[in-house]
């Protein structure tokens, strides 16, 4: 396999996660590294050996020898450091979701087509065993004709910074634009937008809420202005729905899993309870009887991995990146499906300022550049 040598821009929590996953994939260098903050670059470029560092992401992107460029900052750092590294003509991988506004994505995809370069965003859910296993469940018409599809993430309270998890810079509207519909929402709603093969959004109606108490010193040093719960329903062409809810904190102890049906049968995804994960499942009639049923999914993923070829190059986001670079598989349209993503989340927060149902047209035309200018 060819060596593909990266630099990354970010060495926060982010960063670190992904130097430790590049770590562990073949083929993939880490050779550069670039955060304002010294001491925490330094720290890494340690930690990981990283022999160069930067302090500006410019001259980074300048170097001739890299071959892509991974992105991990706060959501309106995404657009105006991935156009440039685009158009410094680097591959680019950058992390959920694509951008602070739908705006900003379309900028970052136009850039990307308009360098003939490869774009990627992180959306770990895609590459799942369950995601798979339901995607060909859909692909060999156990589904039948999809109608509808539910996403829910659950939180008991797992707000940013105020619950003690991560920087205060997730819940500031100036650094990421939104809460948990940016934040976690993009993963269930891609997933399902994957599994859907990507439909064309119609209108969406939603509300947004900031109602669960929350440490009120920890509150004022955040600058807490973003939602701690979303919910939306999303009609898109051809008669297909979605209704979402996702709770970064809510007085409940958990949510089923994100589900899709079709008029043959339908497919529950993992979820989280007080008693633990909830597994995958299938739901049809057989014989005139309904059937539930569960798969041994491990047992699947190793038999996919030892007699199909390049099963490896969708075991995980980054993996399926390099292996792409190596030209070893096409890659997934992640940076369209996470453009459609944000469409929702920003049609939700368009229709709860508006009080009512809104069409794409609207979103689209709302839509504003929220990039911080570097």
């Amino acid at each position: 396999m060819s060596k593909i040598r990266i630099g990354i821009i970010g060495a926060g929590l982010i960063g670190k996660d992904h130097l430790e996953k590049y770590e562990k994939i073949e083929g993939a260098e880490v050779i550069a590294l670039c955060d304002t903050n010294e001491t925490q670059l330094k720290k890494m470029a340690e930690q990981f050996h990283v022999p160069h560092t930067y302090t500006d992401f410019r001259e980074l992107i300048a170097r001739d020898d890299l071959d892509a460029i991974d992105v991990c900052l706060h959501n309106n750092l995404h657009a105006p450091i991935t156009i440039a590294a685009l158009e410094a003509g680097k591959h680019v991988y950058c992390e959920k979701p694509i951008a602070g506004s739908y705006a900003d994505g379309k900028r970052m995809l136009d850039a990307a087509k308009e360098t003939g370069k490869m774009l990627h965003v992180q959306l770990a859910f895609i590459y799942q065993t369950e995601t798979k296993a339901a995607k060909m469940l859909i692909e060999e018409g156990k589904l039948g004709k999809l109608y509808h599809a539910r996403s829910t993430g659950h939180r008991r309270r797992g707000r940013p910074f105020v619950d003690g998890y991560a920087t205060k810079e997730f819940n500031r509207k100036a650094t990421a634009s939104g809460g948990a519909l940016f934040d976690m929402g993009v993963y269930r709603i891609s997933q399902l937008l994957y599994l859907m093969d990507l439909p064309k959004v119609k209108t969406v109606t939603g509300k947004t809420y900031q109602e669960v108490a929350m440490d009120e010193t920890r509150r004022a040093i955040s600058g807490f202005d973003v939602e701690e719960l979303g919910v939306g329903f999303v009609r898109f062409e051809g008669g297909l729905t979605l209704d979402i809810i996702e709770a970064w904190a809510i007085h409940l102890n958990g949510f089923e899993g994100s589900s899709l049906v079709g008029n043959a049968g339908g497919i529950r995804l993992p979820g989280y309870t007080s008693q633990g994960k909830t597994p995958f499942s299938y739901h049809t009639i057989l014989s005139d009887m309904d059937m539930d049923a569960t798969f041994d999914l491990g047992y699947a993923d190793y038999r996919w991995h030892q007699l199909r070829e390049n099963t490896d190059a969708y075991d995980s986001s980054q993996q399926h990146w390099i292996a792409a670079l190596q030209g070893r598989v096409k890659l997934l349209p992640t940076a369209e499906i996470a453009l459609q993503t944000i469409l929702v989340s920003e049609g939700i927060y368009l229709s709860n300022q508006l009080e009512r149902e809104v069409t794409v047209e609207e979103i689209i035309e709302s839509s504003k550049s929220l990039a911080i200018k570097l």
